[in-house]
């Protein structure tokens, strides 16, 4: 094998794939990253759940393939001077030649590499870029971390039409947003998990440009398509929580305001709060005022909020963390908060303009002395 290209491109194609190396394997050769020279370079780098795959831009000389250590080579590629890298093996031996530096290291047989799952194309979709990476990194959050459920530990796309929905549930809260797709291929609707880790990764992948982005659903996996890069993942199966059902919108309490305003009180009063002294924020919602008091070990804390309608007094405890992950999340300035009761959960939407974002937070229960 021997090929040449810029050491920028190859260090970032790395960067990318060596996010789906296993760190430590019974197989060794998922602790390295599969090189393949042939009419283009691909780097790929797979844990037998997500493999990443990177297209980068090179001169190949001559063909080949072998599989070297993650970590070395990323490291070797880092720490050479900005210039073009000139690659080349014997066997398994390679030659990394960039200005003055030079290294030899030892590659392993690619045959011991797993194959990447195919993904049969069933159904399609394309998306921008730039709303794929918000939809996911403003859900993302309320992903279940709890393996006994373990379809929780993804979000949920639901195609329906010419609009994809995709929803976050883990029990405490759920976050919710909606966007109209550039084009699709297959069923008219349709639906898939994709485990959080994945995600995360897709999120990195993806640019905040137009640029499309194209999810292929298989049978058992599902493929991101973004630029030169392609990520498969296996898909979660189960049955998702009927979040439409779970969801109360016939609240008698609606009342608007900002959401930077919200943040900033809430963040306020949690500083007293930590993971050793837990306490639950007691929100009271008066006549344009939100009224927020907490009570720990080492004191206590109170601020108000301006807000636009009338909470009747209502009294409700909530988990700081939760109400700021939502708030923090929410992409528009002005948002509208509605509850019933202390013991249902606040619905977070816009203000005004189009729904593509709902979350909500369940309360907590307080106690008199709190």
């Amino acid at each position: 094998m021997r090929f040449t290209c810029e050491k920028a491109l190859l260090q970032a194609a790395i960067s990318t794939t060596s996010r789906a190396v296993s760190p430590k394997s019974s197989i060794p050769a998922l602790e390295g990253i599969l090189v393949e020279a042939g009419s283009q370079l691909r780097l790929t780098g797979y844990n037998l759940e997500t493999g990443i795959r990177a297209v980068v831009p090179a001169d190949v000389a001559e063909e080949g393939t072998l599989v070297l250590s993650a970590r070395l080579f990323g490291e070797i590629i880092r720490k050479l001077p900005d210039d073009m890298v000139s690659f080349r093996s014997e066997n398994y031996m390679v030659h990394i030649q960039c200005g003055m530096s030079q290294f030899h290291i030892l590659g392993t047989d690619p045959e011991e590499f797993p194959e990447l799952p195919s993904v049969d194309h069933q159904n399609a979709l394309t998306i921008s870029q730039a709303k794929l990476k918000a939809m996911i990194g403003q859900t993302l959050f309320a992903v279940s971390d709890n393996e006994s459920r373990p379809i929780h530990t993804g979000s949920l796309f639901e195609v329906e039409g010419e609009s994809l929905t995709v929803v976050s549930v883990d029990g405490y809260r759920l976050a919710l947003r909606n966007e109209a797709i550039a084009e699709k291929e297959g069923a008219d609707s349709f639906s898939f998990v994709v485990p959080g880790a994945a995600l995360s990764e897709v999120e990195k992948i993806c640019l905040d440009v137009d640029e499309p982005a194209v999810i292929t659903l298989g049978a058992r996996h599902v493929m991101f398509q973004v630029g030169p890069t392609m990520l498969v993942s296996r898909r979660l199966e189960g049955e998702f929580l009927a979040y439409r059902q779970a969801i109360p919108r016939n609240n008698t309490i609606h009342v608007t305001g900002d959401a930077k305003a919200l943040l900033a009180s809430i963040d306020r009063v949690s500083l007293i709060i930590s993971d050793k002294l837990k306490s639950p924020l007691r929100c009271v919602f008066d006549h344009n005022v939100l009224k927020i008091s907490t009570k720990t070990a080492i004191g206590d804390a109170y601020d108000e909020c301006p807000l636009d309608g009338d909470g009747g007094g209502l009294e409700i405890g909530f988990n700081n963390k939760y109400l700021m992950d939502a708030l923090k999340a929410a992409p528009a300035d002005r948002v509208r908060l509605e509850l019933t009761s202390g013991v249902s959960p606040c619905v977070i939407l816009p203000a005004e303009g189009e729904e593509n974002f709902l979350y909500m937070v369940l309360p907590v229960r307080l106690k008199a002395g709190e």
